[in-house]
């Protein structure tokens, strides 16, 4: 199915105002308006067996907005937490320096005990702060596949750093 004009005037009024809604930015809310025709034009992944029309633009939009301020929020903290180390620099000790390059190099191990693709996924998701459908989306893999890669490796990380420390 292709969407046509009729489709996207039909339902943007609904897409506008529960973006805006979830968004609280009449400008993000039209960004998002715009990005889920856009998507739903060019990918079109609606099944008409599965629900209405309605409904899939209902559950994309809130997907998607809520992944978005997720993302907000991640990006916050983070810079927050930059300010704060700039403004407040810690003065190591020596020996708190050791601790820190041995907790590092316990970090990299661990990393390393990781396949490829767990790596790839996990880094995705904490240095860049993607949801897991984003990564999915920017990886261009399942979601499933996502959430799989990140459980396993979380796993064997947890292993790989308890293995080391104890």
């Amino acid at each position: 199915m292709r969407i046509t004009f009729n489709i996207h005037w039909r339902y943007a009024g609904l897409v506008y105002h529960l973006a805006l809604r979830i968004l609280n930015n009449a400008e993000e809310a039209e960004d998002m308006t715009q990005e889920i025709f856009l998507t739903l034009w060019q990918q079109c992944r609606y099944d008409a067996s599965r629900g209405s029309l309605k409904g899939f633009l209902v559950m994309m939009t809130r997907s998607r907005a809520i992944d978005r301020v997720r993302l907000q929020k991640s990006r916050h903290r983070r810079l927050q937490r930059w300010r704060t180390a700039i403004a407040h620099p810690t003065d190591n000790t020596p020996l708190e320096q050791a601790a820190k390059g041995e907790a590092t190099q316990q970090i990299r191990n661990a990393l390393s005990s990781l396949s490829q693709a767990e790596r790839q996924v996990l880094e995705t998701a904490y240095y860049e702060g993607l949801s897991q459908s984003q990564i999915a989306d920017h990886l261009g893999i399942p979601i499933g596949t996502v959430k799989t890669l990140s459980r396993q490796g979380l796993k064997k990380l947890r292993r790989a750093l308890n293995n080391s420390t104890g």
